[in-house]
């Protein structure tokens, strides 16, 4: 502390400024601010601020430009500290910002959110999944298979885990129709194509696809950029880990078109044995930017092929050997491993198209029109070794006197799907009412699950690519909704959002244990949200809403599950109070969310490692948010969060053959702790330090709160290093060090129960990563 206030004994004044939209008062980050005529520039960060300190008194011209705003100027005399608020107004060009209006809050709407901006994400992506990234997010905690951030990862937001979140990109679903899963993995470096992140916790505000039941994650791709650009990242670390990317752009053509492209490929041979990943992925956009009129299509996806490492490991072998991988291995008749199959691999294919419709009518209406399609095909392979004939649909087999009942057998099983619909809405933003209209139409269609044998130790009558199980699934997903904020006088605004949803699912087939099943199930929900908002003052904004939210059950509830799965119902209440100064930026939340049949983690997997989900009866999750930012001066700030919470089951029935019900017990895998921290140093010109500290408390890997199936809590501490230089013919030429787990502590951040036994999954100890960036 003492080095950096060292750093203001020779100031003389400084310029704070904020730099936000001038219709809704949003912050906008990432926006240029720079001093005319002096080498003095800047960003502004994710509340919008900016900062020049250490400046002589005299004349200073303050200029500020943001992609799809009208730049600004201000001159100012500078003889003692000054605080400056530029509220810029969008260029008559129309931009992207319309196609995700729909589906965001802003800071007047009464619910939590958080906003993760490209700048953020840049500094953080050193080719690690998109969850990793956003570790440090409040009430999130990230996971990961291969231990290393690479490959399968995921995340849980207020305990909630990936099937309770709903992802959007663009405004399009994201989540699998069937599985309501979110799969990173299958659009890797993602990261690399994002604008903007906003998180909403709770059940936030209407949007597409399955309800929020925990968060929702709204991703918005790469947006107009005027200038061309060519960009390369390159990154190498730990456990053979590559990272390549190469970006460019055409910047503004003919004052109308731009087109965008980029391709990246990571390999990481993983932190747990043989857990490798190999990801290829791409981007590419061209759009026409008219003065009332965008149209841009986009087209992004990706190839993975990871070997398998979601067996986890059982606790005495932890103790020994942390890394070990059970996928893939192959025992002998004492039970010891003799060798691996070297292609126990999930490979999967995903590719995804968007065309997007802008146009502005007027200065107050404008409307968005979204079309899409998404192909998905892919496969687990993996050794079945010593499995019954039965269990694959087949007959025994007869060798002279004797009949085998069992063998080995190499299956791939597959998953080959298509989504398709359009997302739109119609806006209105007037002096005291802003009015949106929207809603989606949605078809999974002809969704192909089957196994095939491509290998068996007995062949007999077993042809290659002989099927032993198959099904089809299909969903159509429609919604509308319609949400208005209405300013009765200067600084309280009421906020009304209604939606209705239709849902209609059906599966039918024989799946991988030979079980027949045959799924017909259709609801309608009405999801009301209501709230208001006040703002004491210019700085602060007090709120509170409650919102309810419906969804259904997804295909593994009906196949798993012991009996028919009902749908699940959620109320949100949120209160909560958002502090914006030029030096710190504060949100406290309480929030209350009560489930009436809320789908639980059972802690058990399905036999491709996905996780079995239960009704309970009733349960809730209720907490205290605080985050917020600090800036001790231009050269340091401090950036924190912690959550607080209590996540219970009211009335818990373990299962079938235990009907004993268990009062108040700890919802699984839902800390009552969660911390983050981000503290950086500008040491010098150019140079960033920033120590990046986790704590996540004790998780239980059942309901039945059971202390010997438990996930200790963890506490890590990571730190990123960055220096940029700006050399001649150059935009920037960059450097960046990764630190993760800077005092190689042993943990694990995910489980589940197998019998009556826990299985964890280790993360990394200390490793590195680093980075070198060149724009142009």
């Amino acid at each position: 502390m003492l080095i950096m206030l060292s750093s203001g004994v020779f100031a003389q004044f400084s310029i704070h400024g904020l730099v936000q939209d001038k219709k809704t008062g949003s912050a906008l980050s990432s926006a240029t601010v720079q001093l005319k005529g002096t080498d003095a520039i800047t960003v502004s960060d994710d509340q919008g601020h900016f900062a020049f300190e250490n400046l002589a008194a005299g004349t200073y011209t303050v200029y500020v430009k943001f992609v799809g705003y009208i730049d600004k100027t201000e001159d100012i005399e500078l003889h003692a500290n000054v605080e400056l608020t530029f509220a810029l107004e969008e260029n008559l060009q129309m931009t992207e910002e319309v196609v995700v209006y729909a589906t965001r809050a802003n800071d007047k709407t009464p619910t939590t959110f958080t906003n993760v901006s490209k700048q953020t994400i840049e500094k953080q992506n050193f080719g690690q999944d998109l969850p990793i990234i956003l570790n440090w997010s409040p009430s999130l905690v990230t996971t990961s298979d291969a231990g290393a951030g690479v490959g399968y990862t995921g995340l849980r937001i207020r305990g909630s885990d990936a099937t309770r979140i709903n992802v959007t990109i663009n405004g399009i679903p994201y989540n699998d129709s069937e599985s309501m899963g979110t799969y990173w993995v299958d659009i890797p470096d993602v990261a690399s194509s994002t604008q903007s992140i906003q998180i909403q916790r709770g059940v936030g505000t209407s949007t597409n696809g399955a309800g929020a039941f925990g968060a929702s994650v709204n991703l918005q791709t790469n947006t107009l950029n005027a200038e061309p650009y060519a960009e390369i990242y390159t990154s190498a670390g730990s456990f053979g880990t590559q990272r390549y990317t190469a970006k460019a752009g055409t910047g503004l053509l003919n004052k109308h078109w731009a087109f965008d492209a980029k391709v990246s490929k990571i390999k990481s041979d993983g932190y747990v044995d043989r857990a490798s990943s190999d990801l290829g992925s791409y981007y590419i956009s061209g759009g026409y930017y008219g003065e009332r009129t965008m149209i841009k299509a986009i087209t992004f996806g990706g190839h993975e092929t990871t070997y398998q490492s979601w067996n986890g490991v059982d606790s005495a072998t932890l103790k020994t050997n942390r890394r070990f991988n059970s996928c893939g291995a192959i025992y002998d008749d004492n039970g010891n491993v003799v060798r691996y199959y070297n292609k126990q691999v999930d490979d999967y294919r995903q590719d995804h198209y968007q065309l997007h419709l802008t146009q502005r009518w007027s200065k107050n209406w404008n409307a968005n029109l979204s079309l899409h399609y998404t192909y998905g095909r892919g496969y687990y392979e993996s050794y079945f070794q010593g499995s019954y004939f039965s269990d694959l649909g087949l007959p025994d087999l007869t060798l002279k006197d004797s009949t085998v009942t069992s063998g080995d057998f190499v299956v791939r099983q597959w998953l080959d799907n298509k989504f398709y619909g359009a997302t739109g809405s119609v806006n209105y933003e007037g002096k005291k009412l802003n009015l949106t209209v929207g809603g989606a139409w949605n078809r999974y269609g002809n969704a192909k699950h089957f196994g095939e044998i491509i290998w068996a130790q007995y062949a007999g009558s077993i042809f290659p690519g002989q099927h032993y199980y198959e099904g089809v699934g299909q969903k159509t997903d429609f919604n509308v909704y319609a949400k208005a904020t209405y300013t009765f006088f200067e600084r309280l605004t009421a906020f009304l959002d209604l939606q209705g949803r239709y849902v209609d699912y059906q599966t039918a087939g024989i799946e991988s244990y030979q079980n027949a099943y045959d799924i017909h199930d259709q609801f309608n929900f009405f999801n009301p949200k209501l709230g208001c908002s006040y703002a004491p003052s210019e700085k602060s904004v007090l709120y509170a809403s409650y919102a309810v939210a419906n969804r259904e059950p997804n295909r593994s509830d009906y196949i798993d599950g012991a009996v028919k799965p009902k749908p699940e119902k959620l109320g949100d209440l949120e209160v909560g109070w958002r502090y914006n100064s030029s030096r710190i930026a504060f949100e406290a939340t309480y929030y209350l969310m009560n489930y009436t049949d809320q789908l639980v983690l059972t802690g058990k997997l399905d036999n491709v490692g996905y996780p079995i989900r239960a009704n309970i009866g009733k349960s809730y999750r209720t907490g205290v948010e605080l985050s917020g930012t600090v800036r001790f001066s231009s050269k340091a700030s401090w950036t924190a969060n912690v959550t607080v919470s209590q996540n219970k089951n009211k009335d818990y029935v373990p299962d079938e053959t235990d009907v004993t019900k268990r009062k108040n017990t700890t919802i699984i895998l839902s800390p009552s702790l969660i911390a983050g921290s981000q503290l950086s140093w500008n040491a010098f010109k150019n140079f960033q330090a920033t120590l990046l500290t986790k704590f996540v408390g004790k998780q239980y890997l059942d309901n039945t709160q059971n202390e010997n199936l438990t996930l200790d809590h963890y506490f890590i501490n990571d730190v990123r290093f960055s220096y940029q230089v700006t050399p001649k013919g150059m935009k920037q030429l960059g450097f960046g060090l990764l630190l993760n787990n800077l005092f190689d502590i042993s943990y694990s951040a995910n489980g589940y129960v197998y019998g009556k036994a826990g299985y964890y999954y280790p993360q990394a100890g200390r490793n590195f990563l680093a980075m070198l960036t060149l724009k142009f």
